[in-house]
């Protein structure tokens, strides 16, 4: 009957309630008498009335007690209260039944009695309760609505309900909730929660202006970034607010808090939500010991919070940096997770130190984020690329294999496709080794590659955002410069589904949507803060090393087919020959720690499709004052591909 374990501590405010539970019972219990003799009494009826009152009354409110009532708040009833002030009514019921029965062998009070008395029980000590709630959400805003600010909630969902619940009962809040707007235009006109549905997020001007709404309050995740994004254009012609409040699913607290903020550039980029296969997910990762290198990062650590959900035995957090790894993994302990979360201070270069954690855990899966991806960093540190990116990977993957692991995936990037950087010929080389080694390999090799994700150690937007907070400029490589983007959710999530579909041996490549150019990411950040354009200058500064205008998501011999998942594709690529390929992985190591220039003549040699782009001696030459030439840091044309979205279209 409890539900968990309710403090029992007999406090003030529970002894009142005690107090008050034993006089509500006794006189109940008295009505129940009157009720059911008409007020007409015997002299028996009256003796066993003083004889049963006390024993019927003690047993009410010891079971009332025990269920924690006395401990429950009046303020916020819900639906589960009810439920239980049931089941108390129930059990008390059936206990002084069976009492009676087994042990009274005189004076017994009638069934009619009993019944009556269980039936006021709940009605009254429910309508009680029901009257704090009633006061708090009906008749208080009524009262005392001045100053409130008239607020239309898009999304008559779980969390919108939730949400207009919140604002009305808690006065601090000062919003005034007039209705909703939902996308299912079958529901206009009806109520949800006691609260209209007045038509379409596209007719949200219209009828803001008609109610008189100064908010507009979108719940995360019900509008597409472009749809919040001209929301947001409409709204700011009419000169009404737009705020965001997080899913009720996203909380992870078990008390609601709307936490309304402003709009934020991932709703602005948002797409449709992921929809996972969660059966063929959870039976890869339910119940086993789960490896994630990189595990302090963005997409490390993301991964490790998605894999969290499916409740594996045990999560492994491989990590070099020592402060990455202590915030996750206290983050993680936070949750109070059944998993057995050990973090590992390791190098995925180090063999010894990843032998000695694959024997001692014995992972199932391995999910391979650890990775050198910084794109100008590494055209100044080649050497340090292919050691970690390379070698590193050619180790964890052999290790995997030799230890058993059932599924090893390799996070790739979009930079390896026709590669202009030494970050982006690195994973390249990476994949190769991958692919051909999965050909010999018990354990199935998956890559995953996909494009830029929002707000990841490194990104453009964080640096952006401390930009505008000093005032500007803003700094952007190149007016057309274009990139794919994606919340680190939506890739994370899209990596378990790969796992969980692959067979081995496979490209997945997600669909990354439109790319976005620099330039308009820049100017919607601008204006979220609630400057205009003009008030932040836009600085054109020239590609950096490594850097092309324009990035790809496979290349043109690679063939892309769609899988029964819309956001995943299959790349069909070429096959590589194990020892080809280990042949120049060791020509390239051998080169690692001499000159640059030697190395990325020998990379040119392996990988044909790279294309060095800026590299930094040339933009050293580039900022020398003495060299005008316009050669000096050249801008790559872009290359023709196909959309991977025209191939589920097709």
């Amino acid at each position: 009957m409890r539900s968990g374990l309710l403090p029992q501590r007999l406090t003030k405010r529970a002894f009142a309630a005690l107090l008050l539970h034993f006089v509500v019972f006794a006189l109940l219990y008295l009505l129940a008498w009157a009720l059911r003799t008409n007020l007409v009494f015997t002299e028996r009826d009256l003796i066993t009335i003083w004889v049963t009152l006390p024993g019927v009354v003690l047993i009410q409110t010891g079971v009332f007690y025990y269920a924690g009532h006395c401990h429950r708040s009046w303020y916020s009833v819900s639906f589960s209260d009810l439920v239980m002030l049931f089941h108390s009514a129930t059990l008390s019921l059936l206990i002084i039944a069976a009492l009676d029965r087994l042990f009274v062998r005189t004076m017994h009070p009638s069934a009619g009695v009993l019944l009556i008395d269980w039936a006021m029980i709940i009605l009254v000590l429910g309508g009680l309760r029901a009257i704090g709630r009633l006061s708090r959400e009906e008749l208080g805003p009524r009262l005392w609505r001045s100053g409130y600010r008239k607020a239309l909630i898009v999304g008559a969902n779980q969390s919108g309900e939730t949400l207009a619940r919140y604002l009305i009962s808690d006065r601090r809040l000062k919003y005034q909730p007039l209705g909703y707007l939902d996308q299912d235009a079958s529901r206009i006109g009806s109520t949800f929660g006691g609260i209209p549905i007045w038509g379409l997020p596209a007719s949200a001007m219209h009828i803001a202006n008609r109610l008189g709404v100064e908010d507009i309050l979108v719940i995360a995740g019900v509008l597409t970034g472009s749809e919040l994004r001209k929301l947001m254009e409409d709204a700011r012609e009419a000169q009404i607010s737009i705020k965001v409040i997080p899913a009720y699913d996203d909380l992870l607290s078990s008390t609601y808090s709307p936490q309304i903020r402003d709009v934020d550039i991932n709703d602005l980029l948002r797409r449709e939500p992921v929809k996972l296969n969660s059966d063929a997910i959870s039976s890869l990762i339910s119940g086993r010991t789960i490896m994630v290198t990189g595990a302090g990062g963005s997409i490390g650590s993301e991964i490790c919070r998605q894999v969290l959900k499916f409740r594996p035995k045990t999560l492994l957090l491989v990590e070099r940096a020592e402060n990455s790894l202590f915030l996750v993994e206290q983050e993680f302990r936070a949750l109070r997770t059944e998993t057995h979360i050990i973090p590992c201070i390791a190098d995925i270069t180090d063999r010894e130190r990843m032998a000695q954690l694959f024997k001692s855990n014995r992972p199932a899966v391995v999910f391979h984020a650890a990775a050198h991806k910084h794109v100008p960093m590494m055209e100044y540190n080649p050497g340090e690329a292919i050691k970690n990116n390379v070698l590193g990977t050619r180790r964890l993957a052999e290790l995997s294999d030799e230890f058993g692991v059932q599924e090893f995936v390799m996070i790739s990037t979009d930079k390896a496709v026709n590669p202009t950087s030494i970050m982006g010929v690195s994973k390249q080389l990476a994949e190769r080794f991958v692919h051909a080694f999965s050909e010999q390999a018990s354990t199935k090799f998956v890559v995953v590659r996909f494009g830029n994700v929002l707000a990841s150690n490194g990104s453009v937007v964080p640096i952006f955002q401390e930009q505008i907070r000093r005032g500007g400029p803003v700094t952007v490589t190149h007016p057309e410069i274009e990139r794919f983007f994606m919340t680190i959710p939506e890739a994370s999530q899209l990596v378990l589904q790969a796992a969980a579909m692959g067979k081995g041996g496979e490209i997945f490549v997600l669909d990354m949507g439109e790319p976005v150019r620099i330039v308009d990411l820049a100017r919607d950040l601008i204006r979220l803060t609630g400057l205009k354009e003009g008030d932040i200058e836009i600085v054109f500064t020239g590609l950096r090393p490594g850097e092309k205008l324009y990035e790809e998501l496979y290349f043109e011999d690679e063939k892309m087919l769609p899988t029964p998942h819309p956001k995943l594709f299959v790349a069909y690529h070429r096959p590589y020959d194990l020892d080809e390929v280990n042949a120049s992985i060791a020509d390239v190591a051998a080169l690692t720690h001499g000159a640059p220039e030697e190395l990325r003549l020998k990379i040119k040699e392996i990988v044909a499709e790279y294309a060095e782009a800026n590299p930094p001696s040339a933009l050293a030459a580039a900022a020398n004052p003495a060299d005008t030439s316009d050669d000096a840091a050249p801008v790559l044309p872009r290359r023709t591909t196909n959309n991977p979205t025209s191939v589920a279209d097709n």
